[in-house]
């Protein structure tokens, strides 16, 4: 049974050197380079054999990446994040870092951007896209809050 399609890998292709296509099991098919990762991740170096790269499978429930058992993987929602912003997109873990940099509650962070927290929840879930307005948002009152306490 699927919980979260959004961030459960239904299908994927290796695309050499450090790509990968995913299928979600939402319908979205997205491309993710991860050589910027392989590259600056100590944790992640071993990737950049491209014998071991090929190896990239997916676990039982299509909520990981794995290139070797429990002790190379990557979850599914960082990897959509990652294809979403490479595609221009913003990803939900911009915005949550947003409100954790600011120390701020879903309910809290809905009323300065001016969306309801369920719209907010939407987005952070990745059920529902960030459109670049609510991103616009977060900075101006980051800008705004700046000013008040400068």
């Amino acid at each position: 049974m699927i919980h979260d399609p959004h961030h459960t890998i239904a299908a994927l292709t290796v695309c050499a050197p450090y790509g990968l296509t995913l299928t979600f099991a939402d319908g979205a098919t997205l491309p993710v380079d991860l050589s910027g990762v392989v590259n600056s991740h100590p944790a992640l170096s071993a990737l950049s054999d491209p014998a071991l790269f090929a190896l990239a499978h997916l676990d039982a429930l299509g909520g990981y990446v794995v290139w070797i058992d429990d002790e190379l993987e990557m979850a599914a929602d960082n990897l959509r994040n990652m294809a979403t912003e490479q595609a221009g997109g913003i990803g939900p873990e911009r915005v949550l870092n947003w409100m954790a940099r600011h120390g701020l509650t879903q309910a809290h962070a809905a009323d300065a951007i001016g969306v309801s927290r369920r719209m907010l929840n939407y987005y952070l879930s990745g059920s529902r896209p960030i459109p670049k307005t609510v991103w616009l948002a977060c900075l101006g009152w980051e800008t705004v809050g700046d000013m008040a306490h400068g």
